[in-house]
């Protein structure tokens, strides 16, 4: 279902008369029972986009639709109702509990004096556990973990009960494990809770593993969206980057992520069965400039404590470790 739509939509800034546009002619949807990551390299206007669509920044012509109704007919009401915003900022809440935190959230529904009643509590405590965080609940907000802090975003997110939910980098702070974990809670929540969810992050492995759609800036400002892994395969990725800027950066599809481009001095046969063995050698072979394919020789990998290196004049080195390998390639190249 679609709940976000944008139409002719350009983004920019105006000071004055004079007006400075980011992106042009936009034409994106966000869906329910989605989480949707919006990529593009720094600098592209991910953030512009975010606010615009967001309604606290205006557009310069075009239109963004919500449930099927012009952002612009919305009042500050309304879409507090629909639409709730995480940014990546951290939050400076650290004299709040965990509870008052994620309360916040319910302030769009609860009049004039903002008292909550037995439900507004109930959809707290359903929030805070939704997102893993009820165990803390009583803990200032100062005393959580990045992880944890973002986790109470989300949550105050979710209280706030709207369909579409803007995330602007919400793992930016955080390190591998609470990453991955974050993403994952918010493409567990859009399935389970019909959320439409969109997020900007950089974080591309993640992104492209638990992400059901993209929305793609390129690096001549246009936006692209699909289906993660079709947008993958139909080389989308490789347009964020200017190709003069692509000498030192390229998508590689076979492992999801960007890479420095091998410049490679020689070229080794790889023979593995193992795809994660033959993954961490071909690894080694890359860093060290030399391409797992080629005429220079042969390595015969069973384990990774049991590799052969054969070179054409019929020599072989029998290597107990990948270590081990690329010490007697080097002495080889000597």
């Amino acid at each position: 279902m679609q709940m976000l739509s944008t139409h002719g939509l350009t983004i920019g800034y105006r000071n004055g008369s004079k007006v400075s546009p980011v992106m042009h002619d936009i034409d994106l949807q966000l869906h329910g029972r989605c989480l949707t990551a919006l990529l593009g390299r720094n600098g592209i206007g991910k953030s512009t986009l975010l606010r615009t669509i967001a309604g606290s920044q205006p557009a310069l012509s075009g239109k963004v639709e919500l449930a099927g109704r012009d952002l612009q007919e919305y009042d500050a009401g309304e879409l507090s109702h629909s639409l709730s915003l995480v940014y990546t900022d951290r939050t400076q809440a650290g004299g709040l509990t965990v509870r008052q935190l994620v309360s916040l959230g319910r302030y769009p529904h609860t009049g004039f004096f903002g008292r909550l009643d037995s439900h507004d509590r109930e959809v707290v405590t359903e929030a805070m556990a939704a997102t893993g965080i009820e165990h803390k609940s009583a803990a200032f907000v100062a005393e959580l973990s990045d992880g944890e802090r973002q986790k109470a975003m989300i949550a105050r997110a979710l209280a706030q009960e709207t369909p579409v939910i803007l995330l602007d980098e919400p793992t930016a702070f955080l390190d591998v494990a609470s990453r991955i974990e974050v993403m994952t809670l918010l493409h567990r929540l859009a399935r389970e809770q019909n959320k439409a969810v969109l997020l900007s992050t950089h974080d591309i492995s993640q992104a492209l593993l638990l992400a059901d759609e993209l929305w793609v800036i390129t690096h001549d400002h246009h936006a692209l969206q699909g289906c993660t892994e079709d947008l993958i395969l139909s080389g989308a990725m490789q347009q964020m980057f200017n190709p003069s800027e692509r000498g030192s950066v390229t998508f590689d599809p076979a492992i999801g992520d960007f890479e420095a481009p091998l410049q490679a001095v020689c070229g080794y046969m790889v023979e593995c069965t193992d795809p994660v063995l033959r993954h961490w050698i071909t690894n080694a072979l890359h860093r060290n400039g030399i391409a797992a394919t080629g005429t220079a020789g042969t390595i015969t990998a069973v384990t990774r404590d049991d590799i052969t290196l054969s070179l054409p004049d019929g020599t072989a080195t029998h290597c107990t470790s990948i270590a081990g390998l690329l010490a007697s390639i080097s002495h080889v190249s000597e």
